[in-house]
């Protein structure tokens, strides 16, 4: 997590240094503001993930010395034929049309089927805890 930070630590003051440039010579409020705004969501995720790797173990990418075999292993559970992460890009497009047109209603329906997609995605393979009394 320490390569993750840094690069986000990179580009936060690759953010900050565009705008004290951009705010010295184009004199234009709107994008001094993006940048300002860019900087600080980048920080927030750097800071994010310095706060993980402090919590973490060291992997194979943080050592300068690992070898290819260090990173080798099973990485995680990824769902082979889930058509949950469709769903929440579906109701996703939906919610940015409902705000790109302003349209309340459909915006409101976007967000519920937005909520129910994404409660699927998460409880896919959840199953209720074995009660045995």
């Amino acid at each position: 997590m320490k390569v993750e930070a840094r690069l986000f630590d990179i580009t936060t003051a690759f953010f900050i240094v565009s705008a004290i440039v951009y705010g010295f010579w184009a004199k234009e409020p709107v994008g001094l503001i993006g940048l300002i705004l860019s900087a600080g969501l980048s920080m927030i995720i750097g800071s994010y993930f310095h706060f993980v790797a402090r919590r973490t173990q060291q992997r194979a990418e943080d050592d300068p010395d690992a070898e290819i075999s260090d990173g080798a292993g099973e990485l995680g559970f990824f769902s082979p034929g889930s058509y949950w992460p469709v769903g929440v890009a579906a109701s996703a497009a939906l919610c940015a049309l409902a705000m790109a047109f302003w349209q309340v209603w459909l915006l409101v329906i976007g967000v519920v089927l937005l909520l129910l997609t994404v409660g699927g995605l998460i409880f896919e393979y959840h199953t209720r805890p074995n009660v045995t009394e």
